[in-house]
């Protein structure tokens, strides 16, 4: 499945090819993850352990944008029961099954090329692999920061309501938490995530 947007061409990418790009796509997430909310501190080495999920995991997915031969932007995903154990436990432990979900990683995606619909596209493909793959719900966590963060841009504006567009609602009382190092740490520290869940009909 292949979705022109503009002049980007998004699309999913062969393990051989998330492998060949693999400097692309760390580069992707540390420079678009050093914005608010993530103030992620990037580095290569810990895009090596963070990105293997994906190049490991049997049923894992990546799409990317690309403009020409440019990839200016890209979206994972992966059954939750393989992806890093911090994702499932919070579901688990309440009695859910992760193997029912499919985890959406990230989008990322350089800001010169927003609003030509590449997001939605990254979630209209992995919401296709879920189905796909058998899924019952798809299911992506995000990062929680307060309202008076010293860094939060003046500007800034939450992704919620994009996210609900898409049939997406945030999973009230379940959350987990996830260590990066952030702009002006000297090591990582682990921030709280809240999870967004939407079924498959």
């Amino acid at each position: 499945m292949r979705l022109v947007t503009d002049t980007l061409n998004v699309r999913p990418l062969s393990a051989a090819e998330a492998a060949a790009r693999f400097d692309d796509l760390a580069g992707l997430r540390i420079t678009v993850f050093r914005a608010f909310p993530y103030l992620y501190d990037g580095d290569m080495a810990y895009e090596r352990d963070y990105l293997a999920t994906y190049m490991e995991a049997s049923g894992a997915f990546i799409a990317g944008a690309f403009d020409g031969d440019a990839l200016v932007g890209a979206s994972t995903a992966a059954p939750l029961g393989e992806h890093k154990a911090a994702f499932a436990e919070p579901l688990a432990a309440r009695g859910l099954d992760p193997d029912d979900f499919f985890y959406f990683g990230e989008s990322v995606l350089l800001p010169a090329y927003r609003g030509r619909g590449a997001g939605v596209a990254f979630f209209d493909l992995r919401e296709a692999e879920a189905r796909r793959q058998g899924f019952a719900h798809c299911l992506f966590s995000a990062v929680i920061r307060p309202e008076d963060h010293p860094m939060r841009p003046a500007d800034y504006v939450p992704l919620d309501d994009f996210w609900r567009k898409r049939g997406y609602r945030r999973l009230e009382g379940f959350r987990t938490g996830f260590a990066w190092k952030d702009i002006g740490e000297t090591a990582e520290t682990e921030k709280p995530m809240e999870y967004w869940v939407k079924s498959l009909g």
